[in-house]
């Protein structure tokens, strides 16, 4: 396999390029909200994956029709193509294309390497707001859901795990998943009642799909980093880390890029697992 799977990167050189076509849609999607103010591509609008994706009360993710409705404000129509892309080498972009895949979204591309890659090259940012002609609300939506994982399915799946035809895919990091720490550097506010991992998961920490400049992998390097953990496409795959978004950049890698049929996204992953009564959890770090 030297092609990815399915043609859903575009690269900085095709945005320079097309970012102001009719019927491409740029949007930047960051960890740091702040960021894009500080200057973003040219035509690229916002998305606050905090204040347009979750709801504001309850833990759970907008309905449709409010998904529809915000599309239409970012003037994103089915005709569109959507073009994705922020920091953390594409992670909240990646958990960005996830959610809206599972919502029915259509014609999506992340820009391969994002905006540190964007950066690293000495392109031109730009802080001119940015406002699309609203279109009617996005029509059609409908959930899928064999892409979102939820905790009591996950805690079965240990099962299909252990027969071997299932695989769980921790991206944390290693002291994340050992039970060292119960937070990621730097995000003790994302910290759980108890560290370790799901029982039979793989330790397949999502960085090592990128490259040093963001970009992902060859389709023969990420085939290769996830047949060496035993993931491979026969199986069904649940995907987690703490929140989801890294997560989301790995099954990007698995469903998109490599075409595996059956992965899912435990959008919940450690930080309600963790906190969770009744939740089976593996440690393999000991105090020395």
């Amino acid at each position: 396999m030297t092609e990815y799977a399915k043609d859903v990167l575009v690269s900085t050189d095709w945005v320079a390029e097309h970012a102001q076509d009719a019927g491409i849609k740029l949007i930047e999607v960051n960890e740091d909200i702040l960021l894009y103010h500080t200057g973003h591509i040219a035509g690229a609008q916002k998305l606050d994956w905090q204040l347009d994706l979750w709801d504001q009360v309850e833990r759970e993710f907008i309905p449709a029709e409010q998904l529809s409705a915000l599309l239409g404000r970012l003037g994103v129509t089915p005709a569109d193509t959507v073009v994705l892309y922020g920091d953390k080498s594409n992670w909240w972009a990646s958990y960005a294309y996830w959610f809206f895949t599972y919502n029915g979204v259509q014609k999506l591309k992340i820009m391969n390497g994002g905006r540190q890659k964007w950066v690293a090259e000495d392109r031109e940012l730009s802080t001119d707001e940015v406002s699309a002609t609203p279109a009617a609300a996005y029509p059609g939506l409908v959930r899928n859901e064999d892409l979102r994982a939820y905790r009591d399915e996950v805690k079965a799946f240990i099962g299909s795990v252990r027969a071997g035809t299932g695989a769980l895919v921790d991206v944390r990091g290693p002291d994340e998943f050992s039970g060292k720490v119960t937070h990621m550097p730097n995000y003790p506010q994302e910290g759980v009642l108890r560290g370790g991992h799901i029982p039979g998961a793989s330790s397949i920490p999502w960085a090592k799909a990128a490259n040093e400049d963001g970009t992902f992998k060859t389709a023969d390097e990420l085939k290769a980093l996830y047949a060496a953990e035993g993931v491979t496409e026969d199986k069904d795959v649940i995907a987690y880390c703490r929140i989801a978004e890294r997560s989301s950049h790995s099954w990007f890698v698995l469903r998109e890029l490599l075409g595996f049929e059956n992965v899912k996204n435990y959008d919940g992953s450690w930080t309600e697992w963790g906190n969770s009564v009744g939740m089976p959890i593996e440690k393999t770090y000991t105090e020395a």
